[in-house]
């Protein structure tokens, strides 16, 4: 191949970082802070032939960098990257391996698992310390050089208030890909995701904010190619400005823009859960694709300089601690965020991203960036609050502005319907946004993402259907997922013709569900438990891009009235903010009705004692909230600050419980609006006078209104 000389390449700028076309050519930079040489690989239109290598012809501030003036918009391009191969000092180089750029906005085709991958001889005696030379290039996406244009119009992030999302979590590809509707040239892509039926969906549904699963450019793990399956999750990110091609039905970036354009005008936000705690490069047996040759020593924590700090299971993690991969995430963030109008992210195992020698501090350098960044600390920000440190379980530690996954909140919900003991205190303080946890540095109940099932872990159809998980799919010998599920059968294990089991499942999805969009915090739903879709009982489906994984819209398993009530649930709360306050119950009596904001009632009608908290064998408990919202910025937009009085009565005996309606002055009765015991609404005139013995039935939770 032609080699370029330095007279046929222009010195460029050593910023932006990545690959900038400006109209007349291509700006290509990338740093390194220990390599001795970078050569930019330049291909034809299918990504097979390589046409030219151009050595980057300068090097400024740790950046080399070089303009091509010929170069259009579409070309494709990898590294080569020349410097010492010293894994025991942390430096692995090897320039016969084609490398992405870190900061490619597109990638053209996929990871093809070759030997050829690995700096080092597969194999080798010697192992990660010896040198394969062998070139990968036939066998590794391209990067392309991309135009970012795109007519927005008015279209702009829209900052919806906290405490009135409803979130839906949902796999890009799973979600649409056996959609009857959606055209099957665009099922499982951005396009299905905004195409007319999804849409009319999620409004008609009442969800305001899709949490995506990651999208940015991943790679099937190879012992999962071997084994015949994919990564279906894509937590293995190896570009982190590059959506996922898998997910384009077309070739263009614009495809990403026009789904967050479209769910935008239906009034729905688009968060992305990002994995910047590692990559797909995996620990020092792993390929070198990417970082690990363009600057292994400055993106990747070392342990004496060889081996991988790993605090998250997946053989590396990120070196935050440097300012430029320090950058680079931000970089990537910011693009997300300004580019592609993205309103906020949920950050995969983030304790991992706080880290500061070894140790997660609310002061480390991602957060101090994150909170003081005039783009970043207005969008919304999620933390997944664990990883896999000796002090890796930080809920309710992140600092102020961030909101976090409630595990507690889960754990707890499936234990009270389950029936358990020992569970009303905990549960009190799940339902009303658990301030024990994040009630200090004037954090909210928003703080708290509630969730009963998420992508990790049982749907709610298999969560009442299965004692144990079945993941033999996964072909893993079942040893993979959690074993802590805190679920229940409800007599049979799986599938079942029997009625009775039926009609139970069928309720306690309902009470699962009520409790979720009830209590007080930012609720999250799978998407697809709506639907009762089921993976057959597999817990941990992050292989499975097939029918386990993805959601059937016409196989609606046992309760075909869920979406309904959920639908109403969600219309409920959007039209009643008590059950979305922005503050915190406090226990007082506040407004006009001299009621506090909630009080805790026994079966007897009388408010709860301190014996009556204590009572270990206790499954029953109301709660009565009084009409303030707590919420002052309604009243200044002309909207009254004073809502209805709700009762909220829940019991997970086997067994109904007399419940005595309590009395409230100025109230003259209660009207039924929720029944989880029966499959039909309640009827309009199902009123009750205060004092009279109300029939809670077992298992089931009711929902009354003062009239």
């Amino acid at each position: 191949m032609r080699q370029l000389g330095r007279a046929e390449v222009l010195p460029g700028r050593p910023y932006p970082l990545g690959a900038t076309w400006d109209g007349s050519g291509v700006n290509f930079a990338l740093f390194t802070e220990h390599a001795e040489k970078v050569e930019l690989c330049l291909f034809d239109s299918r990504g097979v032939r390589e046409l030219r290598r151009i050595a980057l012809p300068e090097y400024t501030d740790q950046v080399w960098h070089g303009y091509l003036p010929e170069i259009e918009r579409g070309a494709l391009y990898g590294y080569r990257v020349y410097g010492p191969y010293d894994p025991e000092n942390g430096h692995r180089f090897n320039h016969h391996k084609l490398l992405i750029d870190p900061y490619a906005k597109q990638l053209f085709g996929h990871v093809r698992w070759t030997d050829a991958n690995y700096g080092y001889r597969v194999g080798s005696s010697r192992g990660d310390l010896s040198f394969d030379r062998r070139d990968n290039a036939a066998a590794m996406p391209k990067c392309v050089v991309v135009d970012t244009a795109f007519t927005w119009g008015e279209d702009r992030r829209l900052y919806s208030r906290w405490h009135e999302l409803v979130l839906y979590e949902l796999n890009v590809r799973g979600y649409t890909i056996k959609h009857p509707m959606v055209p099957h040239e665009v099922r499982g892509t951005f396009a299905g995701l905004c195409s007319p039926p999804i849409v009319e969906y999620l409004t008609r549904l009442g969800v305001n904010a899709v949490e995506l699963l990651p999208i940015h450019a991943f790679v099937d793990d190879r012992n999962l190619v071997e084994r015949r399956l994919r990564n279906y999750w894509g937590y293995n990110s190896i570009a982190f400005f590059a959506p996922d091609p898998r997910y384009l039905s077309g070739t263009s970036l614009g495809e990403f823009k026009t789904m967050v354009k479209r769910l935008h005008e239906a009034g729905i936000e688009v968060l992305l859960d990002v994995v910047y705690n590692h990559t797909a490069e995996g620990n020092e047996f792993g390929p070198t694709l990417s970082l690990r040759g363009i600057d292994n020593k400055s993106y990747y924590r070392l342990d004496n300089g060889r081996h991988y700090v790993d605090y998250t299971g997946c053989g590396n993690t990120l070196n935050l601690a440097h300012s430029r991969t320090l950058q680079l995430v931000t970089d990537s963030l910011r693009y997300w965020a300004n580019e592609m109008h993205v309103d906020g992210f949920r950050f995969d195992l983030a304790p991992a991203l706080g880290r500061r020698e070894g140790n997660f501090q609310q002061t480390s350098a991602f957060l101090n960036a994150v909170q003081q960044d005039p783009v970043l600390s207005r969008v919304k920000l999620i933390a997944e609050p664990w990883d896999l440190s000796h002090d890796g379980y930080q809920l309710g530690n992140f600092p102020p502005g961030w909101s976090e996954w409630n595990d507690r909140f889960r754990d707890t919900t499936r234990r009270f319907w389950q029936g358990n003991d020992n569970v009303i205190p905990e549960f009190a303080s799940r339902l009303t946004g658990s301030s024990d946890i994040f009630d200090h540095d004037g954090r909210r109940p928003r703080s708290s993402i509630n969730f009963v099932t998420a992508h990790d872990g049982f749907t709610l159809n298999d969560l009442v259907s299965y004692n144990e998980k079945h993941n033999e799919a996964n072909l893993e010998e079942n040893r993979d997922g959690h074993d802590a599920n805190y679920s229940w059968n409800c007599g049979v294990e799986g599938p079942t013709l029997e009625e009775g089991v039926k009609t139970l499942r069928a309720r306690q999805k309902r009470n699962l569900i009520a409790t979720l969009l009830l209590s007080q915090g930012v609720p999250m739903l799978l998407a697809g438990d709506e639907l009762s879709n089921t993976q057959f009982g597999n817990n941990n489906a992050y292989c499975q891009d097939n029918e386990i994984g993805w959601i059937s819209w016409t196989d609606v398993t046992f309760d075909p009235n869920l979406v309904d009530f959920v639908r109403d649930l969600i219309a409920l709360r959007r039209m009643h903010p008590v059950f979305r306050r922005p503050h915190f119950f406090k226990g007082v009596a506040v407004g006009p009705s001299g009621l506090k904001d909630i009080t805790w009632i026994d079966p007897s009608g009388r408010e709860m004692t301190s014996d009556d908290w204590h009572n270990a064998g206790n499954r029953v408990l109301g709660a009565m909230l009084g009409g303030d919202t707590g919420d002052r910025y309604v009243s200044l937009r002309g909207y009254p600050e004073f809502d209805d009085t709700f009762l909220m009565l829940m019991n997970a005996f086997e067994h109904a419980v007399p419940f005595t309606l309590p009395s409230i002055p100025s109230f003259h009765g209660w009207r039924l609006l929720i029944d989880t015991f029966e499959l039909a609404p309640p009827a309009a005139d199902a009123r009750y006078l205060p004092g009279a013995t109300f029939a809670l039935k077992p298992r089931s939770l009711v929902l009354l209104i003062a009239e």
